[in-house]
């Protein structure tokens, strides 16, 4: 496929490679997406889903919360597909910078990627919000009810809820990286989502590729778009 050459070129002549990942990335692991019509946003339960992942209703409704949290956002068996094992052999043999994510999944982790970049937190990080005590996610797995420290506390996941702020020194990071890109590799998401998809302005270089099932606000920037799974791709590229 020629776009799928012209892709391998571009890794080919790049130096600092830079991806930058949303939901789209896992679902070959079998994690669903958010704003397909089989994604999170289109089930139905008690309450719209971005009403329970909120931080008002997390704090409201914590029981509730979990019950949803446990059983959707969740997936602990996942395991990586050839899209992170191909940007973690990128960054192994030094031609990838940075991947900035905004899943919460730790599956580039997993599959050996080690400077990530995750905007949005993890599920494998908790803590409890009395005294601040670390958890790792067996702490709320293997809870019934609300996960709680052993000085009583209740736990949060180090994820970001709906009206909570991104990370600082990561949204510093991401910036950073994305400057000094000379390829951005942009797949699986959506680019509505802020301020994690004005993260994009930043990029000064001229080599931007696009890979996602539908269309993005970004399309026309871009040199090079692909609507085929990412995986898919990335699985044919030699590095």
């Amino acid at each position: 496929m020629e776009q799928v050459k012209q892709l391998q070129k571009w890794i080919d002549e790049s130096r600092h490679i830079v991806f930058f990942g949303g939901a789209g990335v896992s679902t070959e692991s079998g994690i669903p997406d958010f704003r397909s019509q089989d994604g999170l946003y289109h089930q139905t339960y008690d309450y719209p889903p971005e009403e329970i992942i909120s931080h008002h209703f997390f704090l409201a409704h914590p029981e509730e919360f979990y019950r949803f949290y446990k059983d959707k956002m969740i997936a602990a068996q996942a395991q990586p597909n050839q899209a992170h094992l191909k940007l973690a052999e990128m960054e192994q043999k030094g031609k990838l910078d940075a991947v900035i994510t905004q899943n919460i999944d730790g599956l580039h982790q997993k599959a050996g990627s080690r400077n990530v970049w995750e905007l949005h937190g993890t599920v494998l990080r908790n803590y409890c919000m009395e005294c601040g005590k670390q958890y790792g996610l067996e702490a709320v797995t293997e809870s019934s009810g609300i996960p709680r420290c052993t000085c009583g506390g209740m736990l949060k996941p180090d994820v970001v809820l709906y009206e909570e702020g991104l990370d600082n020194h990561v949204l510093e990071e991401s910036v950073r990286a994305i400057a000094q890109a000379d390829l951005l590799i942009v797949g699986g998401t959506s680019l509505v989502v802020y301020p994690a998809a004005g993260l994009l302005q930043y990029f000064r270089g001229s080599k931007l590729a696009l890979m996602n099932r539908d269309k993005t606000p970004y399309d026309s920037k871009a040199g090079l778009v692909l609507r085929e799974p990412i995986g898919e791709v990335l699985g044919q590229i030699v590095i």
